[in-house]
Parts: structure tokens; C-alpha cells; sequence
């Protein structure tokens, strides 16, 4: 049985404070997370494995339609929010309209802050925010010959493409 492991930004403040209180290593990430593949799977359950508690900022549609264009994302948040729900190494989803997550990173004050390798340091949001709170920053590889990019390339490529 699944549950529901989406939170508001009040419900996350809350939850990290117990978290807090109770010795626990808070993760978080951040991402779009549009159509999951492997490549999303082994980068959260890396995340995952640095700390006790998993924390996702799930850009919302608004959101990712700022990063990414109009015709993004190809599934709209409340599916999004489910299918990386479901992910065991998930332990809470919050949705973000802004087009980066520094202030659920502000609310939430993760003792560690997981990014992709592909940002340097100095470009990933939040991070001044965590070191000088005491945290750290994680860089990590990724799968680099897979994307949701690519997908919907090779979708497009594979029925409306030439063969």
C-alpha cells in the first residue's frame, strides 16, 4: 500500500523540526522529475543513502514551464508527485512554483543539499544557505546517455520521425 508522501511547505517546516530534534540527517534534492527513468532512480537512491530522511522539491507545472517551455512537463504535477512518491527511498515530496527551490531549502535546512554533478558548486541554489548552516553539498554523477530530453526525442524520432 502506498502513501501519500506529499507535504506543504508548513507540513515539511514542522516534520524537519521533529527530524531535527530527533538526530536525523535530512537530505534533499530538487528536480522536475518528468517522465522517471533509470537515470532518476540510481540519483535519488544515492541521495538517499547520505542522510535518514529523503526530501524531494517537486517543481510544479508553473514551475518547470519557466525552466523548461511551454510544451513541459509531458505529466502534470499531481502524477509527477505520485510516481516519485512511490519510490522507497522517498520519504516526503513538496511541490514549488518558483523556478528554483531556495526557499524550500530555507524551510526545510537540510543537512545535506544533493545535486548533479553537471552544477558546480558555486551555481547550485541553496548551497550558501546550507554550508553556512552547518550542512554540506553533494555533487553527484548521473546518467549521462539518458534523459527525459532524449526520450521525447527518440518518441518523437520513433512515430513521427524518419526511419
Amino acid at each position: 500500500m502506498c502513501m501519500d508522501k506529499t507535504a506543504t511547505f508548513t507540513e515539511i517546516r514542522t516534520i524537519s523540526r521533529q527530524y531535527r530534534t530527533a538526530k536525523k540527517t535530512i537530505v534533499f534534492t530538487n528536480g522536475c522529475f518528468d517522465i522517471i527513468h533509470a537515470g532518476h532512480v540510481k540519483y535519488l537512491t544515492h541521495a538517499a543513502s547520505l542522510g535518514d530522511i529523503l526530501i524531494l522539491g517537486l517543481n510544479s507545472d508553473h514551475s518547470v514551464k519557466l525552466i523548461k517551455g511551454k510544451k513541459r512537463p509531458v505529466i502534470g504535477q499531481d502524477h509527477r508527485s505520485l510516481v516519485v512518491g512511490a519510490l522507497a527511498c522517498i520519504d516526503h515530496v513538496v511541490l514549488f512554483d518558483e523556478p528554483d527551490p531556495l526557499i524550500l531549502i530555507e524551510t526545510v535546512c537540510p543537512d545535506v543539499l544533493v545535486k548533479g554533478a553537471d552544477w558546480p558548486e558555486d551555481q547550485i541554489v541553496g548551497a550558501d544557505f546550507v554550508k553556512k548552516n552547518g550542512g554540506r553539498i553533494e555533487r553527484v554523477d548521473f546518467e549521462s546517455d539518458i534523459s527525459t530530453t532524449k526520450i521525447i526525442e527518440r518518441i518523437g524520432d520513433l512515430y513521427y520521425g524518419k526511419h
